[in-house]
């Protein structure tokens, strides 16, 4: 008899203890807790940590993340206003503002990550879609463009280092997303935080487009240094050629110079050497005509003269 209240006893105990342990819980400080009754929502949502009870069997906690949460979408291929395909990779931080509207619509976290993947992706492709490809991928209106010191010369002409301007920008873009999202998430009970681009790629032909025109950009700029380079080259050889010119006729200038001055002091001396007699100025004159014979004639030449030709009388008198 003493053995089967033991027994009893024991079995009691057990079935008590199990009735504290479902109905006593602790709720740490990075949840909330939602009590539901049958999948019906019972009480207020507990916010606060530390023990708390409810009903055992009959009543079910269900944990809610307190703490803020992130999502990350997939990199999606979506159009721009001007009709350029990007790849765009977003991520945002969100957290649970209304456990009970939230576990109402969602329940859990992984509905509310689809959920998230449906509103955030669908807002992030109709800003993309609204605007030019320059407007994503630029942040500041005033920007000013560090060039290459080889691209300093080319920048004055073309459209070489031109930033072109922009009306909005990313960060803005970016806060039109989110305020479009915020109003939409907030029926599920859910705060959005912030969102904002990872990241934003060409997708391969945009890329290969943009790589062609960098291709063609360099080569302008090389052909531009090489016509510099030419004008440069002829401004040098017309420079020289001027120059040369220049020295020659002045050097040709004093030579006939040179040459003059030399000529009449010989006329002088000559002059002065053959006027001296009668005789002196005939040796001079058939020294000169002999020089003009040698001058003129040679083996094959036949000349042609008059009887009174000046050259001809020293040939005239040759016997003599």
């Amino acid at each position: 008899m003493k053995a089967v209240i033991i027994t009893v006893a024991i079995v009691i105990g057990v079935f008590v203890l199990g009735l504290a342990s479902g109905a006593l819980f602790v709720v740490p400080e990075t949840k909330q807790v939602i009590i539901t009754q049958f999948g019906d929502i019972v009480r207020e949502p507990i916010t606060e940590a530390g023990l708390k009870a409810k009903w055992p069997l009959i009543e079910e906690k269900n944990m809610i993340e307190k703490r803020i949460l992130e999502w990350d979408g997939d990199a999606t291929e979506m159009p721009t206003k001007d009709k350029t395909y990007i790849i765009v990779d977003t991520f945002a931080r969100w957290k649970i503002k209304d456990p009970k509207q939230y576990f109402l619509r969602l329940q859990n976290e992984r509905r509310a990550q689809s959920r998230l993947d449906d509103i955030l992706g669908s807002e992030t492709r109709n800003a993309i879609a609204r605007h030019n490809l320059i407007e994503v991928i630029r942040t500041t209106k005033d920007r000013q463009p560090n060039l290459e010191a080889t691209l300093k010369t080319a920048s004055g002409s073309g459209d070489f280092g031109v930033l072109y301007p922009i009306t909005k920008g990313r960060a803005k873009i970016e806060t039109e997303i989110f305020q479009a999202a915020e109003t939409k998430l907030q029926e599920f009970g859910i705060e959005l935080l912030d969102i904002r681009f990872k990241r934003i790629n060409y997708n391969e032909t945009v890329r290969q487009r943009i790589y062609e025109r960098m291709i063609s950009e360099r080569q302008q700029i090389a052909e531009q240094f090489r016509s510099e380079g030419a004008g440069e080259a002829a401004k040098i050889a017309g420079k020289k050629e001027r120059d040369l010119l220049k020295i020659e006729s002045e050097a040709y200038k004093t030579v006939q110079e040179v040459r003059g001055k030399a000529d009449a002091e010989a006329t002088e001396i000559y002059a002065k050497a053959y006027n001296q007699s009668r005789s002196a100025v005939d040796y001079y004159e058939f020294v000169k005509t002999l020089e003009t014979y040698e001058k003129m004639m040679s083996e094959e030449t036949t000349l042609i003269l008059s009887t009174d030709s000046d050259l001809f009388k020293f040939l005239k008198n040759i016997n003599n």
